[in-house]
């Protein structure tokens, strides 16, 4: 499965209207997601450079002591009980940066790695590391130059931290190894660096452990699996509304007063968005009053809002220790503020690991319930009046049979993608690393994920649309008729005669991960805005468009609509 996000090779066009201004304190979110897929500037804070300045002479201190100091002038990990004399330090962080460097696979996405390079930024700025202030500025600087190491795919096991990926970064500060300038271009980082007037750094005591120990590569895509979760659960519902509506079922069961009685927070938000969606459908209202047989809806239809609000709050857990790890300042040893350096193992990414795999399972269980509403259209028993598979003519045209296909099969990948994989630790460094978090591994699986999510959300899309227009000349409510129309003028094909499927689902899918799906869905739409004539055309339309006599109610009054 593809993951979310442009290559390394095509970068986005950069926002130079932005600047983050990392400081003492956590960056947020919105930084992130600026400097990572929009390409903001970057600058160091002059505060931030007084506490870094702070916290390296710590250590120039300890640099100077006869007593050995961990990572200052001592070997690392299961080597650290050797000194290494004042003459060898440089050739220790050299060394340490070129062994680490060890990733392997395909390359990492540019937005991930200029994520964990903001990431490690912020904690160098706490002054917590011990790195010199130009150290710190020239990381920076390669960052604001749209200079983006080339990152391979394995090589973290989350701890210490993302070793491999911030190993590669600190390489190409050092000027080796391989780098995508600001165009995309693949380019030893020895000329990019020199193309944009930067200087290689040669690092000194300390500097190697503080580039390469902590969270950063892990944290910055559950950063950006969490800004496009609140994008895609949103569409979610959007979705569901379209099938709901489409397949003649009802909205009474998303009622405030019901949703109350279960007082979830992300399942009161999901109904409420629900009802927004469908307020004012002639399709709903058609089939409304004392002769409707539809007493309740399939658990796909009818517990949208259970599965979608257990989802949020899933998310919103995520956000809580997103947001502490944002706070943090990782690193192995650590500058305290009283001027203390203590090995700690705060680099450990369980608590990061755990929220990645549980964001996979609610990811995989979204899109499932997603696919079964897709199944129900397609099955003449179950879709009240639609033709088999929604084709244009049955047995000659299969319609949107293997479009479903599809669909199950990104979900039976996401099921697979929802397998833990932060209980799988496996030992490392002669057994002194001898548990770890594999929270780089869940990071990379739940980009998948989510990925998949809006493909089998568009699949879903593409067919409640095309449903829609099949239950004409009974009306839409605004919000999904807006979403059916986008689709279509964006050249997605409603009902008719078989056509290459592909392009259409690309299509939709496109339109759901840049949120114009959910942009049109959410358009400002109020009961005044509807309209009396549009009321009064919902009311007009023949109650069997679309439908069997047999599932046809009476005609809605005003007082039953």
């Amino acid at each position: 499965m593809s993951t979310t996000v442009t290559p390394s090779a095509a970068p986005t066009p950069a926002d130079p209207a932005r600047t983050v201004v990392v400081g003492v304190g956590p960056v947020t979110m919105d930084d992130v997601v600026a400097v990572a897929r929009h390409g903001a500037s970057v600058a160091l804070a002059p505060e931030a450079l007084d506490a870094v300045a702070a916290g390296r002479a710590v250590i120039d201190a300890l640099a100077a002591d006869t007593q050995p100091h961990y990572g200052v002038s001592t070997g690392f990990g299961a080597l650290a009980t050797r000194s290494i004399p004042a003459e060898r330090r440089t050739d220790l962080q050299r060394s340490l940066i070129r062994s680490h460097a060890a990733g392997t696979g395909p390359e990492v996405e540019r937005e991930v790695v200029r994520a964990l390079m903001l990431l490690r930024l912020s904690t160098l700025a706490t002054g917590r590391t011990g790195v010199r202030p130009a150290t710190a500025q020239a990381y920076a600087a390669m960052l604001d130059a749209g200079i983006t190491p080339v990152v391979r795919e394995f090589g973290s096991l989350g701890c210490s931290g993302d070793l491999a990926p911030l190993a590669h970064c600190a390489l190409a500060l050092m000027g080796e190894g391989d780098v995508r300038d600001a165009t995309g271009t693949l380019r030893p980082a020895a000329d990019a660096l020199a193309d944009a007037g930067l200087t290689p750094v040669v690092l000194a005591e300390k500097e190697g452990l503080a580039l390469v120990n902590g969270t950063d590569g892990m944290l910055g895509q559950l950063v950006l699996a969490l800004h496009d979760l609140d994008r895609l659960l949103a569409t979610a519902d959007v979705a569901a509304a379209l099938s709901v509506e489409s397949l003649l079922g009802t909205d009474a069961v998303f009622a405030d007063d019901l949703q109350a009685l279960r007082p979830h927070p992300g399942q009161a938000a999901a109904a409420a968005h629900l009802r927004t969606l469908l307020r004012g459908s002639g399709i709903m209202a058609s089939h409304r009053g004392p002769g409707c047989t539809r007493v309740q809806d399939a658990y796909s239809l009818r517990c949208a809002p259970q599965v979608h609000g257990a989802a949020r709050d899933t998310v919103e857990h995520a956000r809580t220790v997103a947001t502490r790890e944002l706070a943090a300042a990782v690193d192995n040893p650590v500058v305290t503020p009283d001027g203390r350096v203590e090995s700690n193992g705060n680099f450990h990414g369980a608590p990061v690991g755990y929220v990645l795999d549980f964001l996979a399972i609610a990811v995989a269980d979204v899109a499932s319930m997603s696919e079964r509403r897709t199944d129900r259209f397609l099955d003449v028993s179950r879709s009240h009046g639609l033709p088999a598979f929604l084709a244009h003519d049955p047995g000659v045209d299969s319609g949107l049979m293997i479009a479903q296909y599809t669909a199950a099969g990104l979900v039976s990948d996401l099921k697979r993608l929802a397998v833990p994989a932060s209980v799988d630790s496996i030992p490392s460094s002669a057994m002194q690393e001898d548990h770890v978090s594999m929270g780089w591994h869940a990071a990379r699986k739940l980009r998948r994920a989510v990925d998949g999510l809006g493909r089998v959300l568009a699949i879903e899309v593409l067919t409640a649309t095309r449903a829609l227009d099949l239950r004409a000349p009974l009306v839409p409510a605004l919000a999904t008729g807006a979403v059916r129309d986008l689709l279509r003028a964006r050249g997605v094909a409603g009902p008719g005669p078989d056509t290459s499927l592909a392009p259409d689902l690309d299509a939709v899918a496109a339109l759901v991960a840049s949120g114009e799906v959910l942009a049109a869905a959410d358009a400002d739409r109020t009961a005044d805005e509807i309209g009396t004539s549009d009321r009064d055309r919902h009311l007009q339309v023949p109650i069997s468009s679309g439908r069997t006599d047999l599932e046809a109610g009476p005609e809605p009054t005003e007082e039953t609509r």
